[in-house]
């Protein structure tokens, strides 16, 4: 580690931890979880078509993964204090737009939106933050980041619940508003320190010159852990907008299939927690075999019987929380630290489509295959995924030494 990065790795983590973690859960829960809560209120207000209230979270993850890659660049430049500052004032509008719309052309801009200000603010900014200032140093501040996002649903759902209640779902709207302003931003520019500057004779490298940097076993290292970072995004996605209708599809009662979903939080959390503890003793790549094995096995358990059903959800969901880990330490370890923010913007492009599309190419299969089909197509996505990891696992074998 060179003594700038020993320089920025001395500061006290604490509080960049916290105030990241904290914005994640209400950027997560704001946009990507929103809907869960306010869907069927907004339907039930405006007459508008379910499917395309819906379609707003999947609007606003393409236009994430469409401004990620210059949030990348913009990262690596300036830091991610004003650029997740400044993502949490972009999404309060978005929420405004949304809780102002009087119609759906309105309520999908709105939804463009906050697209803009998700790809500024959730986890793939939040890494290149921690890259840029800790180096490679920052694995443990990345995997602590992902406990608290874990929460995400725990904590926003509820929250949800009791604004629509309190103020409708426009309301809700604004109030998520207001705490991104009030709440989020401050926590950036109050707790998130500006990179140190580098030292006297030490030049910069440009923020664009990330790829062009790349050798070409580095770029097929790249495109190899892109498509798997993608497919486990699909998996995830896809899993995590139909587990409920599937468990029900296999004759499980809704109030059943809910405590069974309740299981994904505490277990993807535990995970986690333990790969915090355990993982500074092993390359990160270990932790993406253990992902995509983790989830593999879930998946493949569903076909057991409903016996395991609890058992399946347990090891995805462990599977999934780690691997929000990797994709994370992954490409700091392998690229290190000055490339990371402009890699990880570009990684994220095909992440954050894969997980718009997900849910709709899910609904469709449903349709078309039911629900064993559609848990096959699960299955075969998350098996296939350990060809790439072992692909990449022994492309990287030199790096590793």
């Amino acid at each position: 580690m060179s003594d700038y990065q020993a320089h920025v790795s001395a500061r006290d983590r604490r509080p960049v931890v916290a105030a990241l973690g904290i914005i994640q859960i209400l950027s997560w829960g704001s946009s990507f979880y929103l809907l869960a809560v306010l869907a069927t209120p907004i339907a039930h207000n405006t007459g508008w078509p379910y499917p395309w209230i819906m379609a707003g979270v999947s609007v606003g993850l393409l236009v994430a993964g469409l401004v990620s890659p210059r949030v990348g660049k913009a990262i690596g430049a300036l830091g991610g204090r004003p650029i997740i500052a400044l993502g949490s004032v972009v999404v309060a509008a978005g929420l405004c737009v949304i809780g102002c719309a009087p119609n759906l052309v309105t309520y999908v801009a709105g939804w463009c939106v906050v697209g803009v200000g998700m790809g500024a603010t959730l986890y793939d900014a939040a890494f290149s933050t921690l890259g840029k200032l800790y180096g490679l140093g920052a694995r443990t501040a990345i995997t602590a980041v992902t406990l608290y996002g874990g929460f995400a649903s725990t904590v926003c759902w509820p929250l949800s619940a009791y604004l629509v209640a309190l103020f409708g779902w426009r309301g809700a709207c604004f109030a998520y508003a207001a705490i991104h302003i009030g709440v989020s931003a401050p926590l950036c520019l109050i707790f998130v320190p500006r990179p140190a500057p580098l030292p006297a004779g030490i030049a910069a490298a440009p923020p664009t010159s990330a790829k062009a940097n790349l050798t070409t076993d580095e770029r097929v290292i790249l495109v190899i852990l892109g498509c798997a970072l993608t497919v486990s995004a699909s998996v995830l996605s896809l899993m995590g907008a139909h587990l409920l209708t599937l468990l029900q599809a296999h004759g499980v009662a809704l109030a059943d299939a809910v405590r069974l979903g309740m299981i994904v939080g505490p277990s993807a959390v535990g995970a986690r927690f333990i790969e915090m503890l355990a993982g500074e003793r092993y390359h990160p790549i270990w932790t993406m075999i253990a992902s995509v094995v983790l989830v593999a096995i879930g998946s493949l358990l569903f076909f057991v019987g409903e016996a395991l059903f609890g058992i399946a959800i347990a090891i995805y969901a462990a599977g999934n929380g780690i691997g929000s880990i990797a994709k994370g330490t992954v490409p700091l370890a392998l690229f290190g630290a000055a490339r990371y923010p402009a890699l990880m913007g570009q990684l994220a492009l095909p992440i954050l489509l894969a997980m718009a599309i997900a849910p709709f190419a899910g609904a469709v299969a449903f349709t078309w295959l039911g629900a064993a089909g559609t848990l096959a197509i699960l299955a075969a996505l998350a098996s296939g995924n350990l060809v790439l990891v072992v692909a990449l696992f022994a492309m990287t074998r030199p790096r590793r030494r």
